[in-house]
């Protein structure tokens, strides 16, 4: 594994680097979406090179993008000013709507549009070559060096916008941070795609804002964090044949869910010890109510996902086996086990075919062609068995509706009532 991910891997490290700091700038100016506005313009750039016969990789796919991006940055900059009638969020909107719609129209005339659109979204990291790395860090580096150099102006403006509208000349300024902004884009979207682009720009920034206050803090905190998304995005890539772009964005979300949650917990501990227990009083409402919920609509629509039921029965089987007979009980374990055969079988075929992809399996034509015919009529027997899951799944939920949902509401429904209605105690 370590061999195919390493180069992926160094193209994060460059990609966190750079854009961990200029999301810090994003944050504070509170143009979030430039990113994806000037993401979709240099895709429109790289869009009209591919209709004119340029390959996406092309060097005049990248000059076609990095034109289109300079003029979106100079756009921006210009329009940044302390009495504009129109917001520059919105300005940044127009600019995204406009191109992507212009980039799906031109697309409509390029033969493998579809294809076309897929790879400028989620990009193609995993095929990284050492040398697109190093040329990628060697792009950045002087943008970083400069970045370094003009760090006062860019942070004054971006950080204390009308203490430096008095001292600095903005929009000059402005050009400098968006120009250099639009190349690391430009170059970004080539490699990672606008998604993955974003996430880095973005999510790192985010959750060290919510962890940190200086501003070498969030940089701090949002390079660890933006390191350790990249290990487990392209580990979690790897271990389930998953995209790799759409995973490490994924796993930029659950980044985002489990610092908002840790805060949480911090919050509430805080008023607890300050306030005691009635600072419980408020999520005990919720809860009861969440409850009370969750009975009402397994009593009228027991057919529909109920998610917290799904996860009780997944950790206690007997939540289910105890609304099923006899004979219902033994054909769920003698299908479960049939699955649980079959999906052994399916990830080991499975591993031969990434082998055989990689190079490190030599593999024939013919064999290519059973292991394919093999995996699909195994998925199809995979199929077959969960359909009986989920006949005897409804067979008990259509029980439970009545011993499982009447009392949740009953429960939730009075906890609620009873909570709301009792006074604090002074």
């Amino acid at each position: 594994m370590v061999e195919f991910l390493w180069a992926p891997f160094l193209a994060c490290l460059v990609l966190t680097a750079i854009h961990v700091y200029l999301g810090l700038h994003v944050l504070a100016r509170g143009v979030i979406f430039v990113d994806l506005a000037l993401a979709q313009v240099a895709a429109l750039g790289v869009t009209i090179a591919f209709l004119a016969g340029h390959a996406i990789q092309s060097e005049a796919a990248y000059w076609y993008a990095l034109a289109f991006t300079l003029g979106g940055a100079a756009l921006f900059a210009a329009s940044r000013t302390r009495r504009a009638p129109v917001p520059q969020e919105a300005i940044i909107g127009i600019v995204y709507a406009v191109s992507a719609a212009a980039a799906v129209l031109v697309v409509d005339r390029a033969p493998q549009g579809g294809e076309h659109i897929k790879q400028i979204l989620v990009g193609s990291i995993l095929t990284v070559t050492p040398a697109e790395v190093g040329t990628l860090a060697l792009l950045y580096a002087p943008i970083g060096v400069l970045h370094w150099l003009v760090r006062r102006p860019l942070l004054e403006i971006s950080f204390d916008p009308e203490g430096a509208g008095a001292r600095r000349a903005v929009r000059a300024w402005d050009f400098i941070f968006y120009a250099s902004f639009g190349v690391v884009v430009t170059s970004s979207v080539r490699l990672a795609g606008v998604l993955l682009v974003f996430a880095y720009l973005i999510v790192p920034a985010t959750a060290a804002a919510a962890l940190a206050r200086s501003a070498r803090g969030r940089l701090l905190v949002g390079w660890a964090l933006g390191l350790l998304v990249s290990v487990a995005g392209l580990v979690a890539s790897w271990t389930w044949d998953l995209p790799t772009g759409a995973t490490v964005v994924v796993t930029f979300g659950v980044l985002v869910a489990a610092v908002a949650v840790a805060l949480a917990v911090r919050a509430g501990a805080r008023a607890t010890r300050e306030r005691g227990v009635e600072a419980l009083r408020g999520p005990s409402v919720g809860l009861c109510a969440v409850v009370g919920v969750a009975g009402l609509m397994l009593v009228l629509v027991p057919r529909m996902d109920h998610w917290w039921l799904d996860w009780l029965e997944a950790s206690m089987p007997v939540a289910q086996t105890l609304f099923l007979s006899a004979d219902e009980r033994e054909t769920r374990r003698d299908t479960e086990d049939d699955i649980r055969r079959s999906v052994a079988e399916l990830e080991r075929v499975r591993a031969m075919q990434r082998e055989a992809q990689w190079g490190t399996r030599p593999v024939t034509d013919e064999m290519r062609e059973r292991m394919r015919q093999y995996l699909a009529g195994r998925a199809e027997i995979v199929a077959g068995d969960r359909l009986v899951l989920r006949t005897l799944k409804a067979r008990a939920r259509a029980r439970q509706r009545w011993w499982l949902g009447v009392p949740l509401l009953v429960l939730g429904a009075g906890g609620t009532l009873w909570l709301a209605r009792r006074r604090p105690a002074t």
